[in-house]
């Protein structure tokens, strides 16, 4: 690497959203002549973008920055913790820069300031992919359709980090869709703090996307996506009514049959408590109503147990909910105050041995329901995507597991599979988290 080089590390951390915010600003250093380098030996200053949504994140956060300034010295901070630059310079006054969360043009200032622009740099040569830098592998990628979040849950901190909903042009959303379906991506996993609330903002006003009328909503870009006959996952849906209108779509093969939706809780009074949009709603009903729609509907969701005020009562509302509503994917967590959220003034504090042992029986109830579910997809042949390939086999996922946070399937033995490549396989195996295939063709060969 010749000296006039310019070389910058970068440490994302955090949620699908923080990611998107680091591939933007590195596509940004990138285009400007910067190499982006792995090692803080090789980097003339290193960017940490933080998490600050709980306190373990804000503890990795901390040590994230404090790690690069002992290793590398130079450390430039931004995400949801440098909303308050002072939580950070208190701990680690070296670091150069601080900026919060969506602050892509100071970030990339900073890095300027402190590492001035390379002199040799020539557009021309230093190319960039026309969707940019991307931090997934080749085959899927994030769309983030709107920044913030108009709700006040009392648990949660996101709009003081992140602010009000803010809806992207849907032309703007849709040509980025374009550019990275022409870059090779099968699976398009839509993203934001409230993916039903898309347009919400701007009144669903009417965009354009190649010369066409295309309304700022959610029916009407899942549509326009489903255009381009990739796999298309929603993340984040609140179960407003307008929510309804998406499972004929799914059950019709336009968007993969798969609802990520934050429920939390079961019982009406921890809801309310919670103040959560559509905590009124009969979600059992809607429930029942989609899978009478789209059986193959796979509804993922996260609860919190021990929340200010929760009784065995309420918990044990949850837990009937748990087994009608039989989830497909379900995450808990135990109710921890976070710093600035209203909930931490609720009364009726739960002890920690009682949210441990809730959260325990819980995941019992949920665990017993997972494996039950995958247990029944034994016999079936479905579509895999392929995420990585190793000495013992491949690895992918079904339309029903997003990367990361669901299951897995196991194709033993089938090493000449390349990642990105969609193959049909028969399930032989399962137990509560992950299936076992073959390709279906071995059989029918």
């Amino acid at each position: 690497m010749s000296d006039s080089r310019k070389t910058v590390g970068f440490i994302s951390l955090g949620c699908p959203k923080a990611l998107v915010d680091s591939e933007r600003i590195l596509t940004q250093l990138r285009t400007d002549g910067y190499d982006i380098v792995p090692t803080y030996e090789d980097a003339d200053v290193v960017v940490v973008n933080t998490c600050g949504f709980i306190d373990d994140a804000k503890r990795e956060s901390l040590e994230a920055i404090g790690e690069a300034l002992q290793e590398n010295g130079k450390v430039i901070v931004t995400g949801c913790m440098g909303g308050d630059a002072q939580q950070i310079t208190s701990i680690h006054p070296q670091v150069l820069s601080v900026t919060g969360p969506q602050a892509y043009e100071e970030v990339v200032g900073a890095v300027h300031k402190y590492v001035p622009q390379p002199k040799q740099h020539d557009p021309f040569t230093d190319l960039v992919p026309p969707q940019g830098i991307k931090l997934t592998p080749r085959h899927y990628a994030y769309l983030k359709i709107s920044e913030g979040c108009n709700h006040r849950c009392t648990f949660c901190i996101i709009p003081s980090l992140r602010g009000d909903l803010v809806s992207r042009p849907v032309g703007d959303v849709m040509d980025e869709a374009e550019r990275l379906v022409q870059a090779g991506v099968q699976e398009l996993l839509v993203i934001s703090q409230d993916t039903s609330a898309y347009g919400v903002d701007t009144k669903y006003r009417t965009g354009f996307w190649q010369g066409r009328p295309l309304k700022t909503r959610m029916k009407e870009l899942c549509e326009a996506l489903s255009s381009f006959g990739v796999w298309v996952r929603l993340h984040y849906v609140y179960p407003y009514p307008h929510v309804d209108e998406i499972i004929p779509m799914m059950a019709d093969g336009k968007i993969l049959p798969y609802l990520d939706i934050p429920f939390q809780h079961g019982s009406p009074s921890v809801l309310k408590a919670m103040k959560r949009p559509a905590h009124a709603e009969n979600t059992l009903e809607r429930i029942h109503k989609w899978r009478s729609i789209c059986p193959d509907l796979t509804l993922r969701s996260t609860f919190i147990v021990g929340f200010p005020g929760e009784t065995e009562q309420d918990f044990q509302i949850l837990l009937n909910w748990l087994e009608e509503a039989q989830l497909d994917r379900v995450g808990c967590f135990k109710y921890s105050a976070v710093e600035g959220a209203t909930a931490n003034q609720l009364d009726g504090a739960v002890p920690e041995e009682v949210k441990q042992e809730r959260f325990e029986r819980f995941m019992e109830v949920q665990s017993r329901i997972s494996a039950q579910k995958l247990q029944a997809k034994i016999g079936k042949t479905m579509d895999v995507i392929i995420d990585e390939v190793d000495a013992e086999g491949a690895i992918g996922r079904t339309a029903a597991d997003a990367p990361e946070i669901d299951g897995l399937v196991f194709l033993n033995g089938e090493t000449e599979l390349m990642p990105g490549d969609m193959v049909t396989a028969k399930i032989f195996q399962a137990d509560e988290h992950d299936l076992w295939a073959e390709l279906a063709h071995r059989e029918d060969a």
